[in-house]
C-alpha cells in the first residue's frame, strides 16, 4: 500500500534503536525524510548511515536529550515544519510504588508526560496551518493494564493520554491528528535487559524466565519492533485522516478487556 506520505518530514524520538528505530525506518520506507533522536550519538550515526543506505531518505540525526529546552531545540532546527512527530521516551525502570521520592516521581512524569506535550506545542500549529499533520505517541500497554512496579510509567503515560484526548478533537478539522501505540512485550534491548534482571533476582535461567513471559501472552510470542514501526507508519499515512484521539493496544492478546 503507497501511504501518500512520500516526501513529507517527520521527527521521531528516541530512535536509534527499538521501538522508535522500527517507525523511522517504517517511515523512512515511505518516503519521508526523517529526524532521528538518542543521546547516544555513536548509536546513532549508526542507525542513520543503515536508514539511508536502506531506504535512500534523507535522515538528519539529532544527538539530544529531549527532555530538556535545549534538546527540543535543536529537533526543531533540525526540522522546523514537521509533516510527523513520534513521541517516544523509555519509562522508569521497575521500582515499589514506595521507594518513588519526589524527584522520581517528577522526572519519571517529565519524561513520559510533559516532555510530549512540549513538543506537541512546538509543531501543532504548523501542521495545522498546513493542513496536515500526524502525531503518534508511543505509551505503553500499561496505561490500560497497569502493571505492578511501573506504577509511575503507567500514571504520567495515562496523564498524557488523557492530555492529548482533547486536543485530537479540537484539531481533528484541520487534517492533524493525534494517537497512541501502546505496546506489550515487544523483542527489545529493554526487554532482554529485563528479562536478564528477573533472571538474577530469582536465581532461575533468563531461558526459564523468558519461556514463562510469552506463555502469558496469547500469541505465545513476543512482539516484532517493525511490527509496530508499520503500525506507526499507517497511523501516519494520508489514509488514516479519520482516526484520532485512539489509543492502539498492540500486546499480542494480552489485555483482556473488551474495548
Amino acid at each position: 500500500m503507497d501511504l501518500n506520505i512520500r516526501g513529507r518530514k517527520a521527527i521521531v524520538c528516541a530512535s536509534s534503536q527499538g521501538l522508535g528505530k522500527a517507525c523511522a525506518c517504517a517511515l523512512a520506507e515511505a518516503g519521508v525524510a526523517v529526524v532521528i533522536n538518542a543521546r547516544n550519538r555513536a548509536r546513532l550515526e549508526s542507525t542513520a548511515d543503515e536508514i539511508r543506505k536502506a531506504t535512500g531518505v534523507e535522515v538528519i540525526p539529532v544527538a539530544a536529550d529531549v527532555s530538556t529546552r535545549e534538546g527540543q531545540e535543536a529537533l526543531i532546527a533540525a526540522c522546523p515544519a514537521p509533516d510527523i512527530l513520534v513521541n517516544n521516551n523509555g519509562g522508569p525502570p521497575f521500582r515499589d510504588f514506595r521507594e518513588l521520592d519526589r524527584e522520581a516521581l517528577l522526572a519519571g512524569v517529565t519524561m513520559n508526560m510533559v516532555t510530549p506535550i512540549e513538543l506537541v506545542q512546538r509543531v501543532i500549529d504548523g501542521m495545522a496551518a498546513r493542513r496536515f499533520g500526524r502525531i503518534v505517541n508511543i505509551t505503553s500497554q500499561s496505561v490500560k493494564m497497569p502493571i505492578s512496579g511501573l506504577d509511575l510509567s503507567s500514571g504520567a503515560r495515562a496523564g498524557l493520554t488523557a492530555f492529548l484526548a482533547g486536543v485530537a478533537r479540537s484539531l481533528a478539522d484541520k487534517n492533524v491528528t493525534i494517537n497512541s501505540l501502546l505496546p506489550g512485550s515487544f523483542d527489545t534491548a529493554r526487554l532482554r535487559s529485563g528479562l536478564a534482571r528477573a533472571a538474577k533476582r530469582s536465581g532461575l535461567a533468563e531461558s526459564v524466565i523468558e519461556e514463562r513471559e510469552r506463555g502469558a501472552i496469547p500469541a505465545k510470542r513476543f512482539g516484532h519492533a517493525a511490527e509496530l514501526g508499520y503500525a506507526c507508519a499507517f497511523l501516519c499515512s494520508a489514509h488514516a485522516g479519520y482516526i484520532t484521539g485512539q489509543s492502539l493496544v498492540m500486546d499480542g492478546g494480552e489485555y483482556p478487556g473488551t474495548f
